[in-house]
């Protein structure tokens, strides 16, 4: 399956839940009730830890309830060639909010501000992505996983540019087999669901890969 292709498909299992049905039925009930929240920036100025918390309490007041929540990343302020301690205070905060405010399963994707990329200190601990992935509890940056007959994909489109300096939106060549293979091997009566921080359709210079 080519690149491109693997990409186009992904558009089309979208659509898959809504086919079959007419005007004419009633309304089944969802599988799934899933809220989805990104690029929250969380730091603690401005009230932002007691907005993010009012959202959360909304969330779980939901009714029908909300199943499962969505983060698609900028899950703190900014990591980029901040001191150290200004990134552990951030994580500690979103840490300490989500332990005490949030009862709901929450699936993350990483986004370009949750990713340190100092390119004077690149043998620091918190250089990439690994002090990220080990503060939201992931082994790796893509992954996938399945709920009430749903398959959720949960990409990484966010790398270094050429230079080492700077990020781009690209998936490489890596996670384009781990998705092919995926697509694969998901029946296809199976609805797909996808969440990428930087948009995998785009029409902007910062996309690699087709």
């Amino acid at each position: 399956m080519e690149r491109r292709s693997a990409i186009k498909n992904l558009g089309g299992l979208l659509f898959l839940p809504s086919l079959g049905f007419s005007a004419s039925e009633s309304p089944k009930k969802p599988a799934l009730r899933i809220a989805h929240i990104t690029d929250v920036h969380l730091k603690n100025e401005f009230g932002a830890p007691d907005k993010f918390i009012k959202c959360l309490h909304h969330l779980q007041s939901q009714s029908p309830k909300v199943d499962l929540v969505l983060n698609g990343g900028d899950v703190v302020f900014d990591m980029n060639k901040e001191n150290i301690s200004t990134i552990n205070d951030q994580w500690k905060l979103v840490k300490s909010i989500m332990k005490n405010e949030s009862n709901l399963p929450i699936h993350y994707c990483v986004g370009n501000h949750d990713i340190w990329w100092n390119e004077n200190s690149k043998n620091e601990v918190f250089y990439g992505k690994k002090y990220s992935m080990d503060q939201l509890e992931l082994v790796k940056p893509y992954y996938s996983f399945v709920q009430a007959g749903w398959k959720f994909l949960i990409l990484d489109s966010v790398h270094l540019d050429i230079d080492q300096t700077w990020y781009i939106g690209k998936l490489g060549d890596a996670q384009f087999e781990w998705l092919e293979q995926e697509l694969k091997n998901t029946p296809k009566d199976m609805p797909v669901m996808v969440m990428s921080h930087i948009p995998i359709l785009t029409a902007l210079l910062m996309i690699e890969d087709n």
